[in-house]
C-alpha cells in the first residue's frame, strides 16, 4: 500500500508502469431512497456469518450460518439519505465508520480471477480529512480477512496493490473507512489492472424490446441519453416495438430524445413476434450495421443502474475469451431483493436451477447483508443469463444465430445452453444490476403463457438434453397435466395440450405461427370458465359452504409418502363423482391466490381465485366431462412423445441451424410488419428487405 496527498506530482514518470484501465469505481445511488441504500453503502461493522474449520471439515461437518444475528450482521440504522448527494463520493461524520463491502462496490474478484487473464488490481482511493482505510477480501466460505490498512490525513490517494491469486472458488475485496474527529470525505475509488490485459476494447448496441411500455422505455432511454460516459461506448439504441401503444404515438417526449441522441437511436417497429422476435431484430440489426462488439438484450419494463452496462462492457473486454455477459435481476416492488444469483438448467428436468443447494432466492441485502452471507461469497457457474440485460458478444451471434422463434418464454435459456456447446461461456456478474418485477408477483404458470412454457421447454429439451427421451421431461409434464385438472384450471391445460400437439408436429410451423400463435391461444379463453376474470369478488354470486372441513382444519398438503395415492384418489374422484348442484350456482370458498396450491383446489367443486398480481377474481368450476377428455388427450401426447422422442430430437436438431439463421428471421420480420396506424404516414412496416436496418 503507498499514500500520497492527491496533488502529488512527485511519482514515478507515466512510461515506467503499464497504462490503467478502470474495471469498477465507486458509485452511489442516483436517487438515494432507503429502499436501495443498503446495496451500496452501510454503516454498521460486519462479522463473517462463516465458521471455518481448521481440520479440513466439508460444509456438511461445519456449520455455517446466513448471518451472525438475526438482523443479519447489521446493527442500528442505515446510512442516512441526507448523505448521499453525490454519485462518486460521500462525507462520512466524524467518529463514524462506513463500509462499501455492498453489492454494487465491493469487487468481485472470483469472477476476474476465473475469466480473465487479471491476477491483480489497483485500489486507489481519495480522501480528503482524517481517518483510516481497511481493505477486507473474503474467501468462497464468506470468511472476513483484513488484507491492508493506511491511516491518512489531508487530501490523500491511497493506492493498495491486490492479488487475485487465492480466489479459485469464490470472494470478494472491499474497503471501510473510519473517521478521525472531524468528517471524512471519500471523493472516489477506483479498481484498475494493466489496460494491456484486455482481449479488445468494444463498443455496444442495445436490443430494448417493448410492448405498450412506453413510460418504462422513454425513461430507460433517458438514462442512457443523460450518461456520457455510456453513450462513449453506445453506437444504437435499437427499440424494437411491438405494442399498440407505440413510442411514435408520444412525438413530443420521444421527439427530444431522439434530436439529443441522434443516430445512437432507432425506433424499429414491427408486429408483435414476442420476445424472442424483438430481442431477434435488435441483435439482427447489430450484426448487420457491423460496428458494435457486443449486443445487450434488455427488457423494456426495468430501471437500470447505469454503470452496470460499464462494468459489463469492460468484463467482456477483459474475458480471455468472448463471453455472455449478464446483470442480476432485483425486485422492482422491494428494490433490495436480489431475485436470482445465478441460475443452471437442471438437465434431468430441463428447469431452471440455482447453481448450488445453499444459495436462496429473494434475498433481501438490507436484512442480509454481502459481508455477512456466506453464500454470496462462493462463485457462481452459470449456463445463462435471463435477458432483462444481458451482453452478448456480435461474433457469437454471428456463429450460432439468433434466438430460437418461440414467442416468449425459454428464449434465453436456450440461447445460453446453445452458446455454451459453441464455447462461449456465460457469466452473471456481480455489481451489475437492474430492477424488475419479481416472479413472486406473477403467475406465468397458468393462462395463456403456460402454451409457450410448455411447448418451449419441450423443444428445449429436445434440442439440449443429454438423457435417453429427455429424462423426466416427459413424466413430469404428465404430472402437471394432472395437477392442473384437478385444480379446475382448465383454460390452462388446453394451452398446455396445444403445446404438446405442436411440439408434435416439429419445428417447421415455428416461424410461420409466431406471429399468430398468440391470438390463437387467447381466443380459446372464451370457452372456459376459468379464464374468465372480474375485478372483485363481489362481482360474482355470494358464497355457499354445504359441508365445512372437517372439525374446522383447513387443508394441507398431503406427506410425501402419501401423496402418489393421494393424488389418484384424489383423480378418480374428480372423474366419477358428481358436481354439487348448489356449486354450479354459488362458489364454495374465495382462495387468495398464495393459497391456490393444487391440492387445495382440487377439494372444491367451484372456487373464486385471486390472480398474483390481487387485479382480478377467477370462478374455477369443476367439469368431469372435461378432466376425462383432458386426461385421455393428455396421456395420448405424452405416450407419442415417448415413443417418438428420438424421431423429433433429430428432426428439431437437424433444423436447429436454419430456424436460427439470419435468412428465416429477416423472412419473419418481412411477413409481420406493424400494423398500419390511422393518421399515420407509415406503412406500418419496418422490416429489412435486404439485410440493411430500417427504421419508423
Amino acid at each position: 500500500m503507498t499514500t500520497a496527498p492527491a496533488t502529488s506530482a512527485d511519482a514515478a514518470p507515466a512510461d515506467a508502469e503499464p497504462e490503467q484501465r478502470v474495471l469498477q469505481r465507486l458509485i452511489l445511488p442516483l436517487e438515494a431512497t432507503p429502499d436501495i441504500i443498503p446495496l451500496y453503502i452501510e454503516q454498521q461493522t460486519a462479522r463473517s456469518g462463516s465458521v471455518d474449520s481448521s481440520f479440513g471439515l466439508g460444509d456438511a461437518d461445519a456449520p455455517q450460518t446466513s448471518a451472525p444475528s438475526a438482523s443479519g450482521g447489521q446493527s442500528g440504522s442505515q446510512v442516512d439519505v441526507s448523505e448521499l448527494s453525490h454519485r462518486h463520493s460521500v462525507k462520512i461524520p466524524a467518529h463514524q465508520m462506513r463500509s462499501f463491502g455492498t453489492y454494487f462496490n465491493a469487487f468481485p474478484a472470483s469472477y476476474w480471477r476465473r475469466w480473465t487473464p487479471v491476477r491483480s488490481v489497483r485500489l486507489s482511493i481519495r480522501t480528503s480529512g482524517r481517518g483510516q482505510i481497511v481493505v477486507y477480501r473474503s474467501n468462497a466460505r464468506g470468511s472476513i480477512q483484513r488484507q491492508d490498512f493506511a491511516m491518512v490525513s489531508g487530501d490523500t490517494e491511497s493506492v493498495f496493490e491486490l492479488p487475485l491469486t487465492a480466489f479459485g472458488d469464490g470472494g470478494w475485496y472491499w474497503f471501510d473507512v473510519y473517521a478521525g474527529a472531524k468528517t471524512f470525505t471519500v471523493a472516489g475509488a477506483e479498481w484498475t489492472t494493466d489496460a494491456a490485459l484486455a482481449r479488445t476494447r468494444g463498443t455496444f448496441s442495445i436490443s430494448m424490446t417493448t410492448m405498450n411500455k412506453v413510460e418504462y422505455c422513454l425513461e430507460n432511454i433517458r438514462t442512457l441519453e443523460s450518461n456520457p460516459d455510456l453513450r462513449s461506448v453506445l453506437d444504437v439504441m435499437y427499440v424494437i416495438d411491438q405494442g399498440s401503444d407505440r413510442l411514435g404515438d408520444h412525438p413530443g417526449e420521444l421527439g427530444e430524445l431522439e434530436e439529443s441522441l441522434g443516430a445512437q437511436l432507432q425506433i424499429i417497429e414491427q408486429g408483435n413476434i414476442g420476445g424472442s422476435g424483438g430481442f431477434s431484430r435488435g441483435m439482427y440489426e447489430t450484426v448487420q450495421a457491423g460496428t458494435s462488439t457486443y449486443v445487450v438484450n434488455c427488457d423494456d419494463d426495468i430501471v437500470i443502474e447505469p454503470e452496470s452496462l460499464l462494468r459489463l462492457v469492460t468484463f467482456a473486454d477483459y474475458a480471455t475469451t468472448p463471453t455472455i455477459a449478464g446483470a442480476h435481476m432485483f425486485d422492482l416492488n422491494n428494490r433490495s431483493v436480489l431475485h436470482t444469483f445465478g441460475e443452471v438448467v437442471d438437465p434431468w428436468r430441463i428447469q431452471p436451477a440455482l447453481p448450488h443447494e445453499d444459495n436462496s432466492l429473494g434475498h433481501d441485502f438490507a436484512q442480509h447483508p454481502l459481508r455477512s452471507t456466506p453464500w454470496l461469497h462462493r462463485r457462481a457457474d452459470v449456463d445463462y443469463n435471463g435477458w432483462w440485460m444481458c451482453l452478448i458478444p456480435v461474433e457469437a451471434v454471428r456463429e450460432i444465430g439468433l434466438s430460437l422463434p418461440v414467442f416468449i418464454k425459454w428464449d434465453d435459456a436456450e440461447y445460453g445452453l446453445r452458446a455454451k456447446k459453441a464455447g462461449y461461456h456465460t457469466v452473471s456478474l456481480p455489481g451489475a444490476g437492474v430492477w424488475h418485477v419479481s416472479w413472486v408477483d406473477k403467475d406465468d404458470l397458468v393462462g395463456w403463457q403456460a402454451y409457450f412454457h410448455e411447448r418451449n421447454r419441450i423443444i428445449t429439451a429436445l434440442l439440449h438434453s443429454p438423457y435417453a427421451r429427455g429424462g423426466r421431461v416427459v413424466r413430469e409434464s404428465q404430472y402437471m397435466d394432472v395437477k392442473h385438472l384437478i385444480s379446475m384450471q382448465y383454460y390452462t391445460e388446453a394451452g398446455r395440450l396445444l403445446a404438446q400437439q405442436d411440439a408434435l408436429r416439429g419445428p417447421a410451423p415455428l416461424h410461420a405461427e409466431i406471429g399468430t400463435k398468440l391470438p390463437e391461444i387467447r381466443a380459446m379463453a372464451a370457452g372456459y370458465d376459468d379464464s374468465q376474470a372480474k375485478k372483485d369478488a363481489g362481482d360474482f354470486p355470494e358464497i355457499h359452504v354445504d359441508k365445512p372441513p372437517h372439525r374446522g382444519r383447513p387443508y394441507v398438503e398431503p406427506r410425501r409418502t402419501r401423496l402418489p395415492a393421494w393424488t389418484a384418489k384424489t383423480l378418480v374422484t374428480q372423474l366419477v363423482r358428481p358436481v354439487k348442484e348448489r356449486a354450479e350456482r354459488n362458489p364454495q370458498t374465495a382462495i387468495a391466490h398464495q393459497d391456490a396450491r393444487w391440492w387445495r383446489l382440487s377439494q372444491y367443486d367451484s372456487a373464486l381465485v385471486s390472480n398474483a398480481e390481487g387485479t382480478q377474481v377467477s370462478w374455477y368450476k369443476r367439469d368431469p366431462q372435461r378432466v376425462r377428455d383432458m386426461l385421455a388427450a393428455a396421456a395420448r401426447t405424452h405416450a407419442e412423445l415417448f415413443r417418438r422422442w428420438p424421431e423429433l430430437q433429430q428432426e428439431y436438431r437437424d433444423a436447429a441451424k436454419e430456424l436460427t439463421s439470419f435468412e428465416a428471421w429477416a423472412r419473419t420480420f418481412r411477413e409481420n410488419p406493424a400494423p398500419a396506424r390511422p393518421g399515420r404516414d407509415d406503412a406500418g412496416a419496418s422490416a429489412p428487405a435486404d439485410g440493411g436496418a430500417t427504421t419508423a
